[in-house]
């Protein structure tokens, strides 16, 4: 199977490709960025597609993040994804940021649990809790920091992953053992494009998943009144 991955979720401008019968990446291209992802997103995909040697016609299906994340740049990413799609006529696939940035460490050793935290700023993170063998303990959500810190000091050996590891590394108690703390500030690409390839496309439809309303809303009071 031949996956082209994208994401603009998070602090990165991301395309691969993989074919799953040769087992890796025929290219690979991520750029870190906080924003004009919609400016250096095909920009981006045109290099990988070139330098990979095939065609849009020669894929099986795209797969791309979903969030939560920047509202733009997943709004960016998905977009591209399902007019790439429609143009092929090849399938669309979304996956959540959550799942992409664990799965390498779930990869690495799924005997530890492993929490994928995002900076959702005020205090917060969007997060997801994933046990012994990658199955989900608790769902994605907002939460304030010092809840998700509660919550995932239940398991031993935590490891932390994205953007809001730090913030919940700064606040775990110090008499409790933590395992490691990963940092990065955008998914994987080759990961994203591994869980495209293992997705149903029945079940993972590339629509955007937000856990909470944008920060910024129209200003109604501002609106001249309708005569």
């Amino acid at each position: 199977m031949r996956v082209l991955a994208i994401d603009t979720a998070l602090e990165a401008c991301s395309a691969a490709l993989l074919d799953t019968t040769q087992g890796s990446l025929l290219a690979s291209l991520s750029l870190p960025m906080t924003r004009g992802h919609a400016e250096s997103l095909m920009p981006v995909i045109d290099t990988v597609m070139r330098d990979s040697g095939l065609s849009f016609s020669d894929l099986d299906r795209i797969a791309v993040t979903t969030g939560p994340g920047s509202f733009t740049g997943l709004r960016v990413g998905i977009a591209a994804a399902r007019g790439l799609g429609l143009a092929a006529g090849k399938p669309v696939v979304g996956l959540t940021t959550l799942a992409a940035l664990a799965a390498p460490l779930i990869a690495a050793d799924d005997r530890l649990p492993v929490t994928a935290a995002i900076d959702a700023r005020h205090d917060h993170v969007y997060i997801q809790i994933f046990g012994p063998g990658g199955r989900t303990v608790l769902s994605a959500r907002i939460i304030a920091v010092a809840d998700a810190v509660r919550a995932a000091i239940a398991m031993d050996k935590m490891r932390l992953v994205g953007s809001g590891a730090a913030l919940m590394a700064a606040a775990w108690p110090p008499a409790v053992p933590l395992h490691s703390v990963d940092e990065r500030r955008a998914a994987d690409i080759g990961w994203v494009a591994r869980l495209g390839a293992a997705s149903d496309p029945q079940q993972s439809a590339p629509r955007p998943f937000y856990l909470r309303a944008p920060d910024a809303r129209p200003q109604d009071a501002a609106q001249l009144p309708r005569r």
